[in-house]
């Protein structure tokens, strides 16, 4: 056994290549050896700007020899088969042994693999490695380049060393040679460094100035970093992604600290950090009370004589450079208002069939403005109150008496009165026409990431409101898994009036996500909706949404100009919506432990689509199936369900759709035609029968009656556990009814009313969830 050390040496590999480059030299390797038949173990990889290294522990000399068969066609089957069969295993006819395989003789081909010395496999392997190497970017250099068969490497490739325990493992790739000859630090220890095995590659490399490991520059960095500002009396504002490129940029990581002039500190804090972040690599430091300070840190590939003072000047004239222009974009996006701004936004195109985005912020004001107005985004015990807060608590005025009619008085002593809802609604829609304005602003332009956020600066600049300058700077929010949900009202009301005029607009116009590609982010808004609708408890309806926003809006004209009926290229709308949204929120709640059949069950009710009741349904319902009785219903449930099957009994509502040769689902989503079912359900419940039910069928009529109302007022005061209860209460009288009860009883009046008692059992758990779609 022995190890085996591979190093590939080029120019640079830029750092956000390395960690898809480590993954790739494994896989390709493991795939050769597989191949070869040569068993891999622990296998490690490393990088640095400069080398790629594998290093394969106990491999073995050779690989053993083996006999290969493969079944081919009978014996007399036409020549061109058997010649066929003999070209794909590399045999001659005469080579053909013929054994019988079920009374039939027929053609094997048998082939005597020898061993082979694992140095000759790993010479075939190494540039086959190199040919397949997939990089995200690559390209040709040489005079051999003008042929497109030339290697393709990200940068020129410049070195190969391959070595199986002590012996060199000889191969060329595209010219060069392998051999036991490395590169040290470009500076430090420029030459040729001799490498004898596997065993001494990192410490000979580290005696040369390079860390080969990434793993261990990292933590140099981070370790380094953080005592450089603590040196300082400052904190390291920490920056995992920015340890990991500073380690991919460097060979020996030494992080030096420096100072840029404070008067830069006037720009805001996000703009410094994104300066020496993006374009720089520098971290910054905070000061003791959380403050960004004027100091930097930068991550040197040298150890300098000087202590670094001669590095630090260079990147801190640099890093000066990068604030100056900073600072001019603040200062110019600040001779205009963001109102001004905003007239920018007339010429920049949201999308070809839905206008600019100056036409976009239109919607959005105009639905923000509504969701307030309508109270929609207002917490109901606080309606008409400020984002802050509207003073002293009324409990604590009634105690002084300042209370007239149970309505607490504005005291001048609480500062300015509170808003009303108007109030908001004119704040929500004033954010919403200027939360795109920063998109024009030079200091956007230079960092996109910061649109949002400078036009919140930018807001209070001008003296705007706090509540309108929070929600510009918040309106995109969230935007993926864990962000922050805004909970300011006129905030909520424009991140969700944003999110909702994008997924109408691109649903009305076909634009929709298919597969894997999602061009407009339309998952992620819909994650967002749901995300507010959750996290801030407001009781609305999706579909009351949607109508709100095409209404508003006017975005149906588009699906209208393709239909005859505008109202049913309405509900064709809001039914792809309702079926989009169902599956973003399967995926959102799969992370907290819910089914994602039980949220198919109660969307399945048709007129469910209030987020914040659906879910509670839907957790009550969770809760119910994993009891024993919940798992008995539904059993009862299945069986009751297959027999109406079987029997073609649909029940009341389906005797009307027969007789109006209409939908028996449609019948039942429409709330005047369910009250005509019920009350005829109940008409015929009321009747006598004409003969005396057995014991366990009048136990379950019982059963039902009590269940029915017992549900049913759960459900109108949405204590959705005491309407499963109810539904537990049929449990045992269900199971009685199919052991002691004849359904399909010879009398047709017996069979008649025990199919409809099962129908009546089937509607009182679809009031609840639609049990057909629970899995088990």
């Amino acid at each position: 056994m022995a190890d085996f050390l591979l190093e590939l040496r080029c120019e640079e590999i830029p750092a956000r290549m390395q960690a898809g480059a480590r993954a790739e030299l494994e896989k390709l390797f493991r795939r050769e050896m597989d191949g070869a038949g040569v068993a891999v173990g622990a296998v490690t990889v490393w990088s640095t700007p400069r080398r790629l290294a594998l290093i394969a522990r106990n491999l073995p000399q050779a690989t053993e020899a083996v006999s290969e068969e493969a079944k081919g066609p009978p014996e007399g089957a036409p020549d061109q088969a058997v010649e066929g069969f003999c070209r794909k295993n590399g045999v001659t006819r005469d080579q053909l042994e013929v054994r019988e395989v079920k009374g039939r003789a027929t053609y094997f081909a048998v082939k005597n693999v020898p061993g082979r010395a694992t140095a000759d496999l790993l010479a075939e392997a190494i540039p086959a490695i190199a040919r397949d190497f997939a990089w995200p970017k690559s390209m040709r250099w040489g005079s051999a380049s003008i042929s497109t068969e030339s290697l393709r490497w990200v940068r020129p490739l410049s070195g190969i060393v391959a070595i199986l325990g002590e012996d060199l493992v000889d191969c060329a790739v595209d010219g060069i040679a392998s051999g036991y000859a490395t590169k040290g630090h470009r500076f430090h220890c420029p030459g040729d460094i001799t490498i004898g095995s596997a065993d001494d590659y990192a410490e000979k490399l580290r005696a040369c100035h390079v860390i080969v490991n990434h793993e261990e520059r990292q933590d140099m960095i981070r370790t380094g970093a953080a005592s450089a500002a603590a040196d300082a009396g400052l904190t390291l504002v920490e920056d995992e992604g920015l340890v990991i490129e500073n380690a991919g940029l460097t060979e020996w990581p030494v992080p030096l600290l420096g100072r840029f002039e404070e008067d830069f500190l006037a720009v805001p804090p996000e703009v410094i950090q994104l300066t020496a972040r993006v374009n720089q690599k520098y971290f910054v430091c905070e000061d003791a009370d959380g403050r960004l300070a004027n100091a930097f840190i930068c991550t040197a590939n040298i150890e300098a004589q000087d202590g670094g003072a001669r590095v630090v000047d260079g990147n801190r004239k640099v890093l000066a450079a990068r604030l100056a222009d900073a600072r001019f974009f603040w200062d110019v996006d600040r001779k205009k208002t963001l109102a001004e701004h905003a007239k920018g936004l007339e010429r920049i195109t949201f999308h070809e069939k839905l206008g600019t985005v100056a036409d976009k912020v239109e919607r959005v004001a105009r639905l923000a403005r509504w969701l307030v107005a309508e109270g929609i985004v207002l917490p109901e015990t606080g309606r008409g109150t400020s984002e802050a807060g509207g003073g002293a608590p009324a409990s604590a005025r009634a105690a002084t008496g300042s209370e007239q009619g149970g309505v607490p008085l504005h005291h001048p002593a609480d500062g300015p009165p509170p808003p009303t809802g108007e109030d908001l609604a004119a704040l929500a829609e004033q954010a919403a026409r200027l939360c795109k304005a920063d998109l024009v602003t030079e200091m956007v332009g230079e960092f996109p990431e910061l649109q949002g956020l400078m036009g919140g600066y930018y807001a209070r600049a001008e003296g705007l409101p706090d509540a309108v300058a929070d929600a510009i700077r918040d309106h995109y929010k969230p935007v993926g898994q864990g962000d922050d949900v805004p909970t300011a009202p006129v905030t909520v009301a424009v991140s969700l009036a944003d999110k909702l005029d994008t997924l109408l607009g691109f649903f009305v116009i076909d634009e929709r996500p298919t597969g894997s590609k999602d061009p407009f982010a339309l998952r992620r808004a819909a994650l967002g909706v749901l995300a507010l609708l959750q996290v801030n408890g407001l009781r609305i309806g999706l579909g009351t949404l949607w109508t709100a926003g095409l209404a508003e809006n006017n975005l149906g004209r588009y699906r209208y100009n393709r239909t005859e009926n505008p109202d049913a290229g309405h509900r064709v709308i809001k039914s792809e919506l309702l079926d989009f949204f169902a599956d973003r929120l399967k995926v959102q709640q799969r992370e907290a432990g819910v089914r994602h059949d039980l949220i198919d069950a109660v969307f399945a009710l048709g007129n469910e689509d209030d987020l914040v009741r659906l879910l509670a349904r839907v957790n009550a319902l969770q809760t119910f199936i994993e009891t024993e009785d919940g798992a008995n219903l539904l059993a009862g449930y299945k069986r009751a369900a297959n027999i109406l099957k079987k029997e073609d009994w649909r029940g009341i509502e389906g005797e009307i759709a027969r007789t109006g040769e209409e939908d028996p689902l449609a019948l039942v989503d429409d709330p005047d035609m369910k009250a005509v079912i019920d009350a005829k359900m109940s008409e015929r419940h009321a009747k006598e029968l004409s003969y005396t039910p057995e014991p366990a069928e009048k136990a379950l009529m019982d059963a039902l009656e009590n269940s029915e109302r017992d549900a049913a007022r759960a459900i109108e005061a949405e204590d959705f556990g005491a309407a499963m209860a109810a539904l537990a209460s049929l449990r045992a009288p269900i199971d009685r009814f199919f052991d002691e009860v004849t359904v399909n009883a010879d009398e047709e009046n017996k069979r008649a009313h025990r199919l409809d008692l099962l129908a009546r059992f089937r509607a009182a758990v679809h009031n609840v969830a639609d049990f057909s779609r629970i899995e088990g």
